[in-house]
């Protein structure tokens, strides 16, 4: 047993409000579980089987959940599609997993688009060292959309660069509402936990235009339709104000990124019982890096010029906020915890922030064992150096001292808590098969 003694502060999960917040507080693990979460008491159990932990300088949260990943990306240029198409691709794969773990902090990530039930099984059975993971496998557009990286010198033959089909991941560019029905039930017989689509064009995809449509809404009801059919919802990519409006009237139940939300369309979002993912941190990095044309260049700052008005507006309606990542440059891989920073920076208080990353993210994504430092829950948490909750890039120059998962610790910052490492899980994974 471990027990983190006398944390100087823990936030839980269970909320935004400061009733979240606890001081002086001990968290007992047990077999990969909270066993007790309670005001900081001695004697502690003096057994040797008890390993007491002193955290009184230090602040723990729940473990991030990360609701908008791609773990097959390394990044959206050429050359790094081109690496993720190859041989060397899963071994790319398992570094971003690795890397979305030890030094992101994320326990449970949504892929929303290029992972299939391999990776998923592969992490279950403890091959690879990741976060667990729920899956989208494919991200669905129609020809010319935001998915269709074939560019305009095209062969009527050629796959897609981003995410092409293959063993255990169909096609992500559809046309028609019969098709969409199909594709729906090729990702559910493939593992699908969600499906993921794209109610607009893209800011990083070389030939589609913001302003445009991508799915008709006839496409988008069957879509939807035939995912509610198979016990599945719909999340949808969606910047431009039509296309957010055209997600929501379709019966869509996680809008990402917002870009033009407007008022009436957060009002119109609440209404239907929406949540929004808004993926602040992706524009800010895109607006920073400086790598892409002249036209996607145009795109990026016209979403960044209205993207901070969208989150403050969904944020007053009363929207729920989820935090979700959009890692599409490599270097945003391992520092998922920069979403909650660029958040705050955009509007929205840190208490909300960190909710839409624990607590709220594990509700609405129907995981009922994590998210929240309660008892019998997994022990999925993060211990770190100063006030992360108030300030959370501090993670990113630090202050993140352990990532513990399901009890085992990944960054050997604390002596006492066991590790996983590949040569452990590898002895798991051998002596269960």
């Amino acid at each position: 047993m471990i027990i983190l003694s006398n944390i100087h502060k823990l936030y839980n999960g269970m909320s935004a409000t400061t009733d979240a917040i606890h001081e002086g507080m001990d968290v007992w693990i047990d077999d990969g579980r909270i066993k007790k979460v309670q005001p900081h008491k001695l004697p502690h159990p003096q057994t040797s089987d008890v390993q007491i932990i002193d955290c009184s300088a230090y602040t723990v949260t729940p473990g991030l959940i990360d609701c908008h990943g791609h773990v097959t990306l390394w990044g959206v240029g050429n050359e790094n599609l081109d690496r993720m198409n190859s041989p060397e691709a899963p071994f790319w794969a398992e570094r971003i997993m690795y890397r979305t773990l030890v030094n992101g902090g994320v326990t449970t990530l949504r892929d929303v688009g290029g992972a299939t039930q391999v990776l998923k099984r592969l992490e279950e059975q403890g091959v690879l060292l990741g976060p667990r993971l729920q899956l989208a496998i494919c991200m669905l557009s129609t020809t010319g959309g935001h998915a269709d990286f074939r560019g305009p010198d095209r062969c009527c033959g050629e796959l897609s660069r981003l995410w092409p089909a293959g063993p255990g991941r169909p096609s992500s560019i559809v046309d028609g509402p019969w098709e969409c029905r199909k594709r729906v039930r090729e990702i559910a017989a493939c593992g699908g936990d969600l499906v993921k689509i794209c109610a607009s064009p893209g800011v990083v995809s070389p030939s589609d235009h913001l302003e445009h449509r991508d799915f008709t809404l006839e496409e988008m009801d069957a879509i939807c339709d035939e995912a509610a059919g198979r016990g599945m919802y719909v999340a949808a990519h969606a910047h431009s104000h039509s296309g957010i409006r055209l997600a929501i009237e379709a019966g869509v139940k996680d809008i990402q990124h917002i870009s033009f939300m407007d008022e009436e369309l957060a009002e119109l979002a609440y209404a239907k019982n929406c949540r929004v993912t808004p993926t602040s941190w992706v524009g800010q990095r895109l607006l920073q890096s400086g790598e892409f044309n002249e036209f996607i260049t145009s795109k990026v700052q016209a979403v960044s010029e209205s993207h901070a008005r969208a989150v403050k507006l969904a944020h007053a309606s009363g929207l729920k906020l989820l935090a979700g990542t959009d890692p599409v440059l490599s270097d945003m891989h391992g520092r998922n915890y920069m979403e909650l920073a660029a958040l705050i920076h955009e509007g929205v208080p840190a208490l909300s922030a960190w909710f839409g990353a624990t607590g709220l993210a594990a509700e609405q994504l129907g995981l009922t064992d994590t998210g929240t430092l309660v008892e019998g829950h997994r022990a999925d948490l993060l211990v770190c150096h100063g006030d992360v909750v108030n300030d959370p890039s501090l993670l990113d120059t630090g202050a993140l001292i352990e990532v513990l998962k399901d009890g085992n610790g990944y960054r050997n910052g604390l002596s006492a808590i066991p590790q996983q490492t590949y040569g452990k899980a590898m002895d798991a994974a051998l002596q269960a098969n």
